[in-house]
């Protein structure tokens, strides 16, 4: 399909993210509190709910198109889950997709998580500025 956008037009297309809560978590105030953030901060950001499954995420993720998978757990899964995503989305050829993390994440499990394809984690207390910075200096366009 045929664009008549300029490249300067489709360089300020804004960056877009998928925001989701893999696993059993029944909390997801810090996560909405995110994505409106991430919103005032001019993302397009689409937030999948709570309780979704690694392939339920990597599936939106194949229909959303996004720039960056946004992952927030508070329930203790996130060595598991959060590479499971990353390993979706390669088999999905959206190896480009930066996948971020935040939640109660111990500081120990951080070097491993980063080691399996979650380019930062944040935790409770993160400015959203903070988040977007990283966010604007390292998606893949």
């Amino acid at each position: 399909m045929a664009t008549n956008a300029t490249p300067k037009a489709m360089a300020k297309k804004r960056i877009r993210i998928l925001m989701a809560k893999p696993g059993l978590d029944g909390h997801d105030r810090g996560a909405k509190v995110l994505v409106l953030g991430l919103r005032d901060e001019g993302f397009e950001v689409v937030y999948t709910g709570m309780r979704q499954s690694p392939e339920m995420i990597a599936e939106a993720a194949a229909q959303e198109a996004p720039d960056v998978v946004g992952l927030s757990c508070l329930a203790g899964g996130h060595n598991y889950l959060f590479p499971r995503v990353v390993e979706l989305l390669k088999q999905k050829g959206m190896d480009d997709v930066l996948v971020i993390g935040g939640g109660t994440i111990p500081p120990e499990d951080i070097l491993f998580l980063k080691e399996h394809g979650i380019s930062n984690i944040w935790g409770p207390g993160t400015f959203v500025r903070e988040i977007a910075d990283y966010i604007r200096k390292n998606v893949k366009r």
